[in-house]
């Protein structure tokens, strides 16, 4: 169904004899041409545009899907998967050999394409590579969506399922179980994307989506399912048992503290002072990630390398969005000590800072008639962000409680939101991997640097160390 687009040439040569003459009714209900999926069986329909639950009176789907079976329990089948396995394992050996003397077999698994789904993999991949998140979700135990007659059984996912019936938490965490394995090179996250569907409208259908926007989706929802029953026990009291992730955690959005709120959750103070009056107002909004505004300064150099003016860094993006600014007539604020909207000033503060500091650079901004993105190449350090000075109180911090390491990094590629590419780099043990969904490679920190950032992942520093600051 998605390489080339191989079975829809198929559903459209099947539909070419039917223009030339008028369709009959009993011709509308034949031509339904359908595909199915080898490895999750799931059989998927064109005009439908819908996965296919029913069957034909002969049951010819069922048959298809148990000569499937069939073939894959084969010791033909077996053999050659157990071949092309060790095929696979030799080059990705040979790949490493070149990279640091080691035949370590590469274990990283790569996301399948499902059809434009790379924003969706690039973030998947990303926040796999966050330890302490990651884990969180692979230790649960499993959710048994199933009971009676279909326990047990493979289930084929239709939209007109309920809501009942799909768990992202749980599929988000079959998708981690089966990243960093190393018993395949390529992973479909075909359940993951139907349950998106589901709970996710937004995200329906195959067209290109922003990867930024489905990180938020993906954490806001994981973050309510969380604090809903498991097991008949709230999952808010699993996270309180959990010393590791409890401690100091006060950051709740929409209710109960969870995993994404403990790890990603941090809070801002808005001060907003009224020009004409003098009077301060102070707001405290939690976030789950910072969106930077590239300084338009630098919003015309396009390369790592360009001499014309300075070099754009992380740092400028942080200091425009906590300097003092004046709101324009636009977002005028309504002074309470005055009764009517004053100009006035705002300012940003970070009064707690998160485990995990998820930057996003706004790299689309509208025009009048279309959304451009701007391609300048940010400088971000692999090592040592220091937040210090964007805090509240920093007076009250240790000396290495707000440096940060760099985990993981997704990059744009091409020119609109609608359309290019999303991949990601991560670390993982040590070493740097470049995620371009099915195909994980080998990196080092040098390609890594020189990646125009869209998304950055920054884990907060535990063990003393260096203090390379930025």
């Amino acid at each position: 169904r998605y390489v080339n687009g191989h079975a829809k040439k198929h559903y459209e040569d099947a539909q070419i004899p039917m223009t030339n003459h008028k369709k009959t009714e009993k011709q509308e209900k034949i031509q339904h041409t359908v595909c199915m999926d080898c490895s999750s069986y799931s059989t998927y329909c064109y005009r439908c545009d819908d996965f296919v639950v029913n069957d034909t009176k002969l049951g010819l789907v069922q048959k298809v899907r148990e000569h499937l079976q069939n073939l894959e329990n084969s010791a033909f089948t077996s053999d050659r998967h157990r071949k092309r396995k060790l095929l696979e394992n030799s080059s990705l050996n040979s790949k490493l050999l070149k990279v640091n003397g080691s035949t370590t077999a590469l274990c990283a698994t790569g996301l399948r394409n499902l059809g434009n789904t790379c924003f969706m993999n690039a973030i998947l991949q990303s926040l796999s590579n966050i330890q302490q998140f990651c884990c969180y979700f692979k230790e649960l135990p499993a959710v048994e969506l199933r009971n009676g007659k279909t326990a047990g059984r493979r289930t084929y996912h239709t939209r007109s399922q309920g809501d009942n019936n799909v768990s992202l938490v749980e599929e988000f965490r079959k998708t981690l179980c089966a990243l960093w394995q190393g018993s395949q090179t390529a992973f479909s996250p075909e359940s993951l994307f139907y349950v998106v569907w589901k709970i996710m409208p937004n995200f329906r259908g195959y067209q290109q989506q922003d990867a930024h926007e489905f990180m938020r989706y993906l954490l806001d929802h994981l973050h309510l399912e969380l604090q809903g029953g498991f097991n008949g026990v709230s999952r808010s009291v699993i996270l309180q048992e959990n010393s590791s992730l409890s401690a100091s955690n006060k950051c709740c959005i929409n209710g109960a503290s969870t995993v994404v709120t403990a790890i990603f959750g941090g809070i801002l103070q808005n001060e907003v002072n009224c020009l004409i009056c003098g009077t301060e107002s102070r707001k405290f909004d939690p976030f789950l990630d910072l969106s930077l505004d590239i300084p338009s300064q630098f919003r015309n150099k396009r390369t790592k390398n360009q001499e014309n003016g300075p070099m754009c860094t992380l740092r400028d993006c942080l200091r425009s969005f906590t300097d003092l600014e004046e709101l324009d007539e636009t977002e005028l604020y309504m002074c309470h000590k005055c009764k009517k909207k004053q100009k006035s000033t705002k300012k940003f503060w970070i009064q707690k800072l998160p485990k995990v500091l998820c930057l996003h650079l706004k790299r689309f901004h509208w025009t009048a008639y279309l959304r451009n993105k701007v391609d300048t190449y940010v400088e971000f350090p692999l090592r040592g962000l220091d937040m210090k000075c964007y805090l509240l109180e920093p007076e009250n911090s240790g000396p290495e409680s707000c440096l940060y390491d760099l985990a993981a990094v997704v990059v744009h590629h091409g020119s609109g939101v609608g359309s290019g590419h999303y991949t990601a780099y991560a670390a993982h043990e040590g070493r740097w991997f470049h995620f371009n969904d099915s195909t994980v490679t080998l990196t080092d920190e040098e390609t890594v640097v020189k990646a125009k950032a869209y998304i950055l992942f920054y884990v907060e520093r535990q063990a003393k160390s260096g203090s390379d600051k930025l």
